[in-house]
């Protein structure tokens, strides 16, 4: 790992993250966790001081960053939750089925190397009748906005920790076996138009499951 992903992206990437437009939209979405909660793509812990703790049981934590995981230690010492991290990639998730009430998704479809396995490992995790609760950034309705994010999407992903800006965010929930619920997608204001289209909203397991 070159120096630049060890020791500056991380930083700049909970930096980021923190801002002030991005935790207005975490607010609207994380509270409405219940139950058994695991979190995809954990990063620096910035959702821990939305969770209505009288609502959350147990809360697990999947981040495969160590320097993520590190920055986000002080913030679960802090938080008074049940936080288990798991050290792996969401592709790749060690959850029993139906283990889950609530998936939590914020700013991670995005990175993730490949989103749609890890949403069907959600899936399975997500007990009949949960809920994925999601806020991410993706490809842009504008056709002009689109034709930049395309050309940006290469030299982005290497400056932003593999971040891809052109990802259809409900496609790829809905692909993977969510029926959409909830959706609420508008530009963040002042953002750049090819990072700042977002979509939030509430997904819920479109047929039953079934196997161990």
């Amino acid at each position: 790992m070159n120096p630049y992903d060890r020791f500056i992206l991380p930083r700049l990437t909970n930096c980021v993250c923190g801002g002030s437009r991005v935790t207005r939209l975490r607010q609207l979405v994380v509270p409405r966790a219940r139950g058994r909660v695991l979190e995809i793509g954990f990063g620096s812990g910035l959702n821990l001081a939305h969770y209505d703790r009288s609502c959350v049981d147990r809360i697990w934590a999947l981040e495969p960053s160590a320097q993520m995981r590190a920055l986000a230690m002080p913030r679960v010492a802090r938080s008074g939750l049940d936080v288990r991290i798991i050290d792996a990639p969401a592709e790749r998730l060690p959850l029993e089925a139906g283990s889950v009430d609530t998936v939590v998704a914020t700013f991670v479809l995005c990175t993730i190397p490949d989103p749609s396995a890890a949403l069907a490992c959600a899936l399975r995790a997500l007990r009949p009748g949960g809920q994925l609760l999601f806020c991410e950034h993706g490809a842009a309705p504008d056709a002009d906005v689109r034709r930049w994010q395309d050309r940006l999407n290469r030299p982005w992903r290497r400056l932003a920790g593999g971040c891809h800006l052109n990802r259809d965010i409900a496609g790829l929930i809905e692909s993977a076996g969510f029926r959409i619920g909830e959706l609420d997608s508008a530009y963040l204001p002042s953002a750049p138009r090819f990072v700042g289209y977002v979509s939030r909203g509430v997904a819920f397991p479109s047929r039953a499951l079934t196997g161990g």
